[in-house]
Order: structure tokens, then sequence, then C-alpha cells
């Protein structure tokens, strides 16, 4: 299927492929967004907008200091021939078995833009912290890094109470996040990219593949907390306008092991699928149970929406081939780009290490902000916030463009299988990237749920 073009007119037909590119079937597409919400300015970070205005504030190369929140001068110091900037992913507790591989390409990222001359010639300094799977410490680090390290942007987070918490941080200072995993939407922050998927990139397509495949009853299970719970209101309304009946929701706290309750009710639920919002370890004690009760791909498929290809081997192979995800990036992705960038990850952590969606997205992000600032040519906050509409890169899912007017970004949806290898094979690709839609104005069924 074609990548890098517009996207397809509602109405048109997306084409289910196998691994192979051999078509299947095909299903209307969701309809494109009618209207766009344009960002809404917190009162803080419309405070600091209307200042910078004001005085006209603007960061050149050789500038010292950008434009900070309520219009003051930030301690960002662009006077050097480097450029801080904050990387802040969990490198401990639950979740350190998915952000390591984000930190992994955030660190790809940035010696291959160092490499190649930095950015409006300066060399990226990396300021790292961990934010040790606790939305608490995300803030407060978030905090450290705006504050005390003075760095331009930061980098990081995964879930999405991690980005709630970050959030009133950034608008507070305003200062920018790169976010680069998918998330439930029903949001739009002027201080937030939002490189990784939103619901109508990921979640309505994994419902859309599995209403072509006949699935009618499905049961919903995922962690506590935001991403899951809103996922699932979202996954209601769809499932209510299109006659597919919700035989269960369950949720585990993070980090939760002891999923026997939890698969007895999938199991005599009736369901004929699953859809999966678990995150972390959650999902290595998931599938064994699922295994052990005797449920099996071909019978009870699952679409998974926090598995990419590093959670694959720590779940075990065995425990889930055959099961489905849904993401906008998978390492058998056949692109030049995706080629260069599979080779240099594997390059310099080892063969044996796979290339998945989130790390994808955030190695994007930093040559999004990269082509913000140099199409800005400027580091200053507002400047950058201007700059970004259109501001594309030819990344290794296909090329992906900034939405200035709700900071995500337009994305090709996947549909994969997870395979014998450990590998994830397309089975269903969009006709090309998908305009963002993070409150679902396209569609009207969601009416109601922003």
């Amino acid at each position: 299927m074609a990548r890098g073009g517009t996207a397809p007119e509602p109405g048109t037909a997306r084409q289910l492929v196998s691994a192979k590119g051999t078509p299947l079937t095909t299903h209307p597409l969701p309809p494109r967004t009618s209207r766009k919400r344009a960002l809404a300015l917190s009162a803080t970070a419309l405070a600091a907008a209307l200042a910078l205005s004001a005085c006209g504030a603007r960061t050149a190369a050789g500038d010292t200091g950008t434009a900070g929140a309520s219009g003051g001068a930030s301690c960002v110091d662009t006077s050097g021939d480097t450029i801080k900037i904050g990387f802040l992913n969990s490198l401990s507790g639950t979740m350190a078995i998915s952000e390591q591989t984000v930190r992994d390409s955030l660190d790809l990222a940035a010696e291959e833009i160092n490499a190649a001359g930095g950015v409006l010639g300066k060399q990226l300094k990396i300021v790292a912290e961990d934010g040790a799977s606790e939305p608490t410490v995300f803030a407060e680090k978030a905090e450290k890094l705006i504050s005390s390290d003075c760095v331009a942007a930061v980098f990081g987070g995964w879930t999405s109470s991690s980005r709630k918490a970050m959030l009133p941080v950034f608008e507070s200072k305003d200062s920018l996040l790169f976010y680069p995993v998918q998330y439930e939407g029903l949001e739009a922050s002027p201080n937030i990219f939002y490189t990784g998927a939103t619901t109508n990139q990921q979640i309505i397509p994994g419902m859309d593949y599995l209403a072509e495949q006949g699935k009618t009853k499905v049961f919903l299970v995922g962690s506590d907390y935001v991403f899951p719970r809103t996922a699932n209101k979202i996954i209601n309304a769809y499932a209510e306008a299109n006659d597919i009946e919700i035989v269960g929701e369950e949720y585990a706290p993070l980090g939760h092991t002891d999923f026997a309750t939890i698969v007895n009710k999938l199991k005599a639920s009736g369901a004929d699928a699953v859809f999966n919002t678990l995150n972390g370890d959650s999902n290595v004690a998931f599938f064994k149970e699922y295994k052990n009760v005797g449920l099996t791909a071909d019978a009870v498929p699952v679409v998974s929406v926090s598995i990419a290809e590093e959670e694959v081997g720590g779940i075990g192979v065995d425990n889930i081939v055959g099961q489905l995800t849904a993401w906008n990036y998978y390492q058998t992705v056949e692109s030049p780009a995706n080629e260069t960038f599979v080779a240099a990850f594997k390059a310099k952590y080892g063969d044996n290490r796979p290339t998945s969606d989130p790390m994808e997205a955030a190695y994007t992000s930093l040559y999004l902000w990269k082509g913000m600032v140099e199409k800005a040519e400027s580091f200053a906050v507002a400047d950058i916030q201007a700059a970004a509409d259109g501001v594309s890169f030819d990344a290794p899912e296909g090329t992906v463009t900034v939405n200035g007017d709700n900071h995500h970004i337009a994305k090709t949806a996947y549909i994969g299988e997870i395979a014998e290898d450990g590998l994830i094979y397309p089975v269903w690709e969009s006709d090309g990237p998908i305009e963002p839609d993070p409150f679902l104005e396209g569609y009207d069924w969601a009416e109601g749920l922003s």
C-alpha cells in the first residue's frame, strides 16, 4: 500500500493484505475528521504566548536564553556550541521493560544528528533522568530538567498517567514535551507534541479489523489507569454503533501478575476476541494464563495496543504467537528508511535487539523537533510552535507530518500478526497516512466522549 501520500477520503476502502502483500478483503474507512479542533491554550500558556508576542521574544542560534513562562527569559542557554535536551524514561519499575527501548532509540537519534552537524550548528547535550514508572517522579524530573538543567525540550514518558502528571509542568513552565507512545486521545496541549498514534490511528483500526473478521463478542482487559479506561470508553461507544457486544471489561493494577480470575472470566464470557490494553510486564502473566486455560489465537484472538517486538521476547513467543497487534510501525515494514534505521539500531545494540513502534516514534520525534527548530531558525518555544505545521520526516514507518492545529502526527496504521520468529508482520495497512483526529470529531458515534 502507498505510504507518504494524503489520507484516503471517507467511503474509500482499506485493503487487508497478507504479510506478503496478497490482497485479502476490504472494508470501509472510518471517516476523516471533518473539522479541526485548535489547541486550547491553558491560562498560563496563553499568558505566556501573549507576553511573547508583546515583547517579540525570539531565540536564534546565537542568542542567550529562550522566552519562558509569563514572558520571562528561561534558563535555556543557546550561546555556546551545544544545546541541552532532556530524555525522561522509566529505566526501573514495571514500565522499564518497554521504556528502555525508547531511551535506546533516542540515544541513537541524538548520535546521528550530532554526527551530521547537530541542530542549527549546535551539538546535542543529553541530560537523562529515570521516571521510575511513577507519575509523580515523572513530574518531579520534568520540573528538574526544565528549571535546573535548562533543557530546550524533553523527550519521553510512556503511560498516560505519566503524561498527565507532566502536562501541567510543561504548560506552567512553557516548555516542550515530545511524547512518543500511542494513547487514548481526547487531549491536545500547546506544550506537547504527540508523535505516537492517537485513537483514530490505532484503536479504531484495531476494532475495524475485528469487525471485518466477523467478531461480535469482545472482552476488554486493561491496566487500571488513564489510557485503558479511556480507550475502553471509546471502544464501548464504537461497539454500540457497530453491533458488537462487550461481554466483559476487567482491569488490573500496573505490575499485576495474577490473572487467573480475569482469564477465567474471559473464558466463560463467550468472547470471540479480546482487546488488550494491559501495559508493561503484566502482559507476561496475562498471556501465560491465557495459554494455560486453553485459549488460542485462532479461537479467541487478542488485539494488543501496547505489545511491540521488544515485549514479545519478554512474554515468550510460544505464549503469544499468532496474536494480533495494532501499531503504526513494525521492524518488518518495507522501506529504505526502515532498512537504514534497523541496520543502525542493530549495529549499536546488537543483532538480537528488535525495533518497535514506540522506539521508532521516539526516534522520529527527535528528528521532527530538529525539523521544527531549523524551520523556525530558533530554539524558542513560541517559534517552534508557530513553525510546526507541515514539518515532515521520512521516518522508518513512512513519511510523517505534523498537524499544527493539534500537535499530532499523520501516520499510517497497521494490524500485525506475531510470528514464530518473534517479529510482527503486517496483515493490513491503511492506504497512506491517516490524519490525526484526537477528539474523534469525524465520528458521529463519538459525540460526547470528549
